[in-house]
């Protein structure tokens, strides 16, 4: 995701334009946290039953054959891009720099969401897709496992 950073300057009646590129870096994990549910769905998950995560996730859009690893299901959610612009004016007064500027945001995407079963039970959930929010990573999977993580906590027997 590139936005682009634009910045007029007055200097002695000469207006000079300053561009600079605004990168999202590949490591976003200093900006933006792994969704708080997203991250309790991979340990939570953890041992439910095949009939299980059908009650809470319904079932699976997809499957595969992992051979000695079991049986992948994968669940897709797609999220319709809504683009939201929104555009300042640019002013400046006198000497002042200007202000000024515009942001697009799209937060759509899609999220897979894939649970590796192994002997009938989950041994590992995974997401994979474009599914971050500019503050979240993996946000978009969180309605997939929400209400996994939630049946997850009420039909397990209490730890001692």
């Amino acid at each position: 995701m590139t936005f682009s950073c634009i910045r007029k300057l007055a200097l002695s009646g000469l207006i000079v334009v300053v561009q600079s590129s605004c990168v999202v870096p590949d490591d976003t994990s200093r900006i933006a946290k792994v969704d708080p549910t997203a991250a309790a769905a991979r340990k939570e998950m953890v041992g439910l039953s095949e009939a299980d995560v059908r009650m809470c996730a319904g079932f699976p859009t997809a499957t595969a054959d992992a051979g000695g690893s079991g049986q992948i299901w994968t669940y897709k959610r797609v999220v319709q891009r809504g683009n939201l612009s929104i555009v300042v004016p640019t002013l400046s007064v006198g000497p002042v720099p200007a202000l000024g500027g515009s942001l697009n945001v799209a937060p759509g995407g899609y999220c897979d969401t894939q649970v590796r079963m192994f002997g009938g039970r989950v041994a590992e959930v995974a997401y994979a897709g474009d599914n971050n929010l500019p503050n979240r990573r993996d946000a978009l999977c969180v309605s997939t496992v929400d209400a996994c993580v939630a049946y997850a906590r009420q039909h397990r027997p209490a730890a001692k």
